[in-house]
């Protein structure tokens, strides 16, 4: 799908978090919109999209000042007390204009002279790779989480279709603990996959986290149950897996393969700790 980037100039950049992100005190969305526009995106329910005219997945809005409104947001705010952002909760910051534009790049060397206390990255893109450079300098402060909601393609491909491969994320995510980052493997929302998808994600991070949609959408599966979810599963035949209970059948499979302190659930898997 070819989409066309609309240049913003942004009010602010830092947003205080509540919720599912009570962990972090804000969150940093370079963009808005998403290219990957996954099926099952709770952004979709959101008033960013709801009151959109376009489909999301199909804008994207380039937040231009984003450098400069982060400087001087991060001083500010680091009077105040502690820092813990969560990059991004509402978009992906390694989706494929960020490839041209760099303004996540630009983002994480703002934030190298104005330290966080904390930085959690989340993708699902496998180019946050060429960002290992800095990342590498915020040492233990940061962690890099990239989504690998399933280990089957034909499953990726029916949920999330314009979203990077799921082998090429495993590559970048085992890339990054190799060079010594915090990583995580975020299940999240859980997908369909085979049994063999514990043994695959066994020491490719620093811990795995598990998440579903009745814990991880902020309304118990409602805001999922109004995009249609479900339906993908029943053209699947896999219409079993939409079960809130699924998710401890997979955690006692990843428990027989990973150290249990190595496994996040939800809210408390995406803590900074």
């Amino acid at each position: 799908m070819n989409i066309e980037p609309k240049d913003i100039i942004s009010r602010t950049i830092l947003t205080p978090t509540r919720g599912q992100l009570s962990n972090y005190t804000h969150s940093l969305n370079p963009f808005g919109g998403c290219a990957f526009g996954c099926s099952y995106c709770y952004v979709r329910q959101l008033p960013v999209s709801l009151f959109r005219d376009e489909e999301w997945g199909t804008w994207i809005d380039v937040k231009t000042n984003a450098a400069e409104l982060l400087y001087k947001e991060l001083k500010k705010a680091k009077k105040k007390g502690p820092i813990r952002i969560f990059m991004s909760s509402a978009t992906d910051p390694y989706q494929p204009i960020e490839h041209k534009l760099e303004l996540t790049r630009s983002l994480l060397k703002v934030m190298l002279e104005e330290k966080p206390d904390f930085l959690f990255v989340q993708t699902r893109s496998p180019l946050v790779v060429r960002d290992i450079d800095l990342l590498k300098q915020f040492g233990s402060n940061t962690r890099v989480s990239i989504t690998i909601e399933t280990d089957k393609e034909e499953v990726r491909k029916a949920f999330s279709p314009a979203a990077p491969p799921i082998p090429a994320r495993m590559r970048a995510l085992r890339e990054i603990t190799e060079a010594g980052i915090l990583t995580q493997a975020t299940i999240a929302p859980l997908l369909p996959c085979s049994k063999e998808f514990p043994i695959k994600l066994k020491n490719l991070a620093s811990r795995v986290t598990l998440d579903d949609f009745w814990m991880g959408d902020g309304s118990g599966g409602k805001r999922t149950d109004k995009l249609g979810v479900k339906e993908i599963y029943e053209k699947m035949g896999m219409e079993k897996w939409y079960d809130p209970r699924v998710v401890q059948v997979i955690y006692n499979m990843l428990k027989e393969e990973i150290d249990q302190k190595d496994i996040g659930i939800s809210q408390k898997g995406f803590s900074p700790n």
